[in-house]
């Protein structure tokens, strides 16, 4: 029986980040994962779909150079070519986190894990198990897709995101059920790839949680491109017909039946822990998610969890910051706490959306007075030049303090601009400390600036 201090029972963003943190502290590591490493996200989430994202707007930029004659006319898209260049990417994507365990000297064992006394079993993929004795487990499992009740995934007309990215057809006609980030990036991919897609949404706005602004400019974006928005509407049934299906849905009074080729289920995703064996160790859930204190720790000593099984955030990036935190408590290295206000969201659409802090409803919520300042990028120099003048800034800030509160974007590349707002808001910047900073021109990132200068009344270019 193999012996480690400590064995992480996951190997996507968040398990494998908190290995390769315990073994850069000197503990003797293993990971444990039931696919392949990179987990969810690595291999049928955030990266295999950013790859289709890339080529759709890529399609869409071929699309509008052939209007504006810069090139004879925008080439016909193998869709299949596409799915299959995602799934390349996911390959890498595994093998590179691969050699990084075997980089940092971490053992991997391939096999499903629960816990048991002072360790996990391992069952094996080909059959049999293997014991792993350990003095610290971390839980890192992620989530899986949520689907609507009584409803049949059958991975040919109704899929959820997992079906749709090993999916080589292109289907002509999409209701995505679901206008979060997930919905709104396939709805962006099939549109620019040909298809009609319509979006239903049973909250009054796409990517429902974020700042309202942000749901409503998408929508308004989506228009422009050919996407039909149905918000406020639930569905009340999904029938096969033919070779497609029937999306029935109501919005207020109104009935209406929708007929597509494919139906892409896009109503979120919930905590994974099928299988850990949580109840017979002692570990304390709350609606599903696993209860941990600032340092990841569960009610069982000498676990932690991490990622999608604790939320609040289901977010890679999220998952990782709680490995390191996890891994740094077992070593007694007295880590920062988690902050979920301080973690960017984004969703790579086009425009783009990102976001990191407090939105502007969520800051009154919490009884703060706050300075709103916007700033449009079709006033902006560089996105006149590259042809994206969609969207805008949004910065929240302390009224008292004029302290940046939140910021929140929706435009071309905004998912590689919100780091830097997520830096003034860890620094506990003020409005002084962001205008003060030279932005170079011309760059989109003069917007956050812009914004700033705005919300206290120093707008210059609107």
């Amino acid at each position: 029986m193999a012996s480690y201090d400590v064995v992480v029972i996951g190997a996507g963003p968040g398990g494998y980040v908190a290995a390769i943190r315990v073994a850069q502290l000197g503990l003797h590591t293993a990971v444990v994962e039931a696919d392949r490493a990179g987990g969810v996200c690595g291999n049928w989430g955030c990266i295999p779909s950013k790859a289709i994202l890339h080529d759709a707007a890529l399609a869409a930029d071929l699309r509008a150079a052939a209007k504006q004659q810069l090139i004879a006319e925008a080439p016909a898209v193998d869709f299949g070519r596409v799915i299959d260049r995602s799934r390349g990417v996911a390959d890498r994507q595994a093998k590179g986190v691969e050699a990084l365990f075997k980089k940092n000297k971490i053992d991997f064992h391939h096999g499903r894990g629960r816990l048991v006394p002072h360790g996990v079993m391992v069952a094996k993929a080909a059959g049999g198990e293997e014991r792993l004795e350990a003095r610290n487990v971390i839980l890192a499992t992620g989530s899986a897709e949520r689907v609507l009740p009584g409803l049949t995934i059958d991975g040919d007309v109704i899929c959820t995101s997992r079906e749709a990215l090993e999916r080589r057809t292109l289907p002509a006609s999409v209701v995505v059920i679901g206008g979060g980030a997930v919905g709104v990036e396939f709805a962006y991919a099939y549109r620019s790839f040909g298809a009609a897609v319509t979006v239903v949404e049973m909250a009054e706005q796409i990517l429902p949680g974020m700042d309202a602004d942000l749901g409503k400019e998408l929508a308004r974006q989506f228009g422009r491109q050919g996407i039909e928005v149905l918000v406020g509407h639930r569905v009340e049934s999904v029938v096969r017909s033919g070779d497609g299906a029937q999306v029935t849905v109501r919005g207020g009074d109104a009935g209406r039946t929708l007929e597509a080729h494919m139906v892409l289920v896009a109503v979120g995703r919930g905590a994974d822990p099928s299988g850990l064996g949580l109840d017979a160790a002692g570990i304390r859930s709350v609606r599903g998610r696993v209860e941990v204190d600032g340092t990841m720790r569960t009610s069982a000593p000498g676990v932690y969890a991490i990622g999608d099984l604790v939320g609040p955030l289901l977010l890679a990036h999220a998952a990782s910051e709680q490995g390191v935190i996890a891994a740094e408590a077992i070593a007694g290295a007295h880590p920062r706490p988690f902050d979920p206000d301080g973690v960017p969201m984004c969703v790579y659409c086009e425009p783009e959306v990102a976001a990191v802090g407090l939105s502007e409803a969520e800051a009154k919520r919490r009884g703060l007075e706050v300075k709103i300042g916007t700033f449009p990028f079709r006033a902006l120099g560089k996105a006149m030049a590259v042809g994206h003048l969609e969207g805008f800034v949004k910065v929240v800030l302390d009224a008292r303090y004029e302290a940046v509160l939140g910021v929140h974007m929706i435009g071309h590349g905004v998912t590689e601009l919100i780091a830097a707002a997520g830096l003034a808001r860890t620094l506990e910047a003020t409005a002084d400390d962001v205008i003060a900073t030279s932005h170079a021109h011309p760059t989109l990132s003069e917007a956050l600036r812009e914004a700033t200068l705005a919300a206290v009344g120093r707008a210059v270019n609107i």
